[in-house]
């Protein structure tokens, strides 16, 4: 029987919300780098490194016109005296030498981040996600950086893909680096799906609404965990300040059927458009080369070594810390942390997630065309489910 979830004062699915002082005062007048940082999640750390008063933050990113764009956003309200831009790539080891100079605290956002993307080129995602990493944690070590954070994901856990495969290269880098730089405090974080992130699920769905009038799902059972974009930032920033090294920080995340999500998005998009959410219809055309159906965010070693912290995270301690967990207790971290298990986001509370996520804006009450419309027909193409 699918289980449910129910939302209360406290926050999404009951869920308080992560606190977001990030240890009050850590990130003042710190020297700050951020890699990939014109990207959905670096520029947010770059945006609140800044309002925490950081000295400097220095963005490292290929992109030009991003960083552009990023450099407007930021003079509507910031100082851009304390902020460079450095075009540089994380598999150029030099430029990042040259980059990490004089830094104290650095996070790692630059990576290929999308699985299709990493099945279909496997090579650059192993010179991005792995080489690029070892190269970050090789220049931070030497220039004398004092903390550096590592962006993980939930496909790094018994991984059935490329990206996975990569992520969990890259945080066994960073526990090995742990044990040979003491003087570099290393920490990751693992995240969910991250909502309004760029090329995410939901964008991508509105997208094909607009333009095609129809939105494709891979499976009908399919769950993800999923996470708000300032959640992301907010767990990134809390294993910065208070990391004692070797850990991997993540956020106690809410779990959706992915089908309930689109269905969503598509009487979301009905409603504002005064049409039946029948006429939108959702196409299931197949699992894609290297996707999941549920995704994990706990090994059963991991298990074993995972503690739950009263902000909502979950740290798993490094071997050489850790105060290992009996077979029960283990037991009940996997149950809680395996997105095939739930408990599922009601509708209702999937749209306070995407409207808490930026995605969409919460409909006026007189709008009555989405709940009164048919449901979305979901079609199998081609005999896929």
């Amino acid at each position: 029987m699918t289980r449910r979830s129910h939302l209360d004062n406290a926050g999404l699915a009951g869920l308080p919300p992560l606190a977001g002082d990030f240890g009050g005062d850590f990130y003042r007048g710190k020297r700050i780098l951020v890699t990939g940082g014109t990207g959905s999640i670096g520029s947010q750390i770059v945006e609140q490194a800044l309002a925490a008063g950081a000295d400097v933050v220095r963005i490292l990113s290929r992109d030009e016109t991003k960083q552009l764009e990023l450099e407007e956003r930021l003079a509507r309200h910031l100082d851009l005296a304390r902020v460079r831009f450095l075009i540089g790539d994380v598999r150029d080891a030099a430029r990042l030498s040259r980059a990490m100079e004089g830094i104290e605290i650095a996070f790692h956002a630059a990576a290929m981040k999308h699985v299709p993307a990493c099945e279909y080129n496997p090579f650059e995602a192993v010179q991005t996600n792995v080489l690029g990493t070892q190269n970050v944690i090789t220049s931070a070590r030497e220039a004398g950086v004092a903390r550096l954070v590592v962006i993980s994901t939930d496909k790094a856990t018994c991984p059935e893909n490329t990206l996975g495969a990569t992520k969990l290269l890259a945080e066994r880098l960073v526990a090995a680096a742990h044990l040979s730089s003491p003087g570099l405090n290393l920490s990751a974080v693992r995240f969910g799906n991250v909502i309004g992130s760029r090329g995410s699920l939901a964008p991508r769905v509105l997208r094909q609404l607009e333009e095609e009038g129809c939105a494709s799902l891979t499976h009908a059972d399919m769950t993800r965990f999923m996470m708000t974009l300032q959640d992301a930032v907010s767990l990134v920033l809390e294993a910065g300040s208070r990391g004692q090294g070797g850990e991997i920080f993540i956020l106690k995340m809410p779990v959706l059927r992915v089908l309930d999500l689109i269905e969503v998005l598509v009487e979301e998009h009905a409603a504002r458009r005064g049409k039946p959410a029948g006429e939108f219809p959702i196409r299931v055309v197949g699992i894609r080369s290297g996707e999941k159906l549920h995704e994990i965010l706990i090994t059963d070693d991991e298990a074993r070594r995972t503690h739950y912290d009263p902000k909502g995270l979950f740290v798993i301690e490094p071997l050489a810390r850790a105060a290992v967990q009996d077979a029960k207790a283990a037991a009940e971290f996997q149950e809680r942390l395996d997105s095939s298990r739930g408990p599922y986001l009601t509708r209702g509370e999937i749209r306070g997630l995407l409207s808490r996520g930026g995605v969409i804006a919460p409909l006026r009450k007189s709008s009555k065309a989405g709940s009164e419309a048919p449901a979305p027909r979901v079609v199998e193409l081609l005999g896929k489910v």
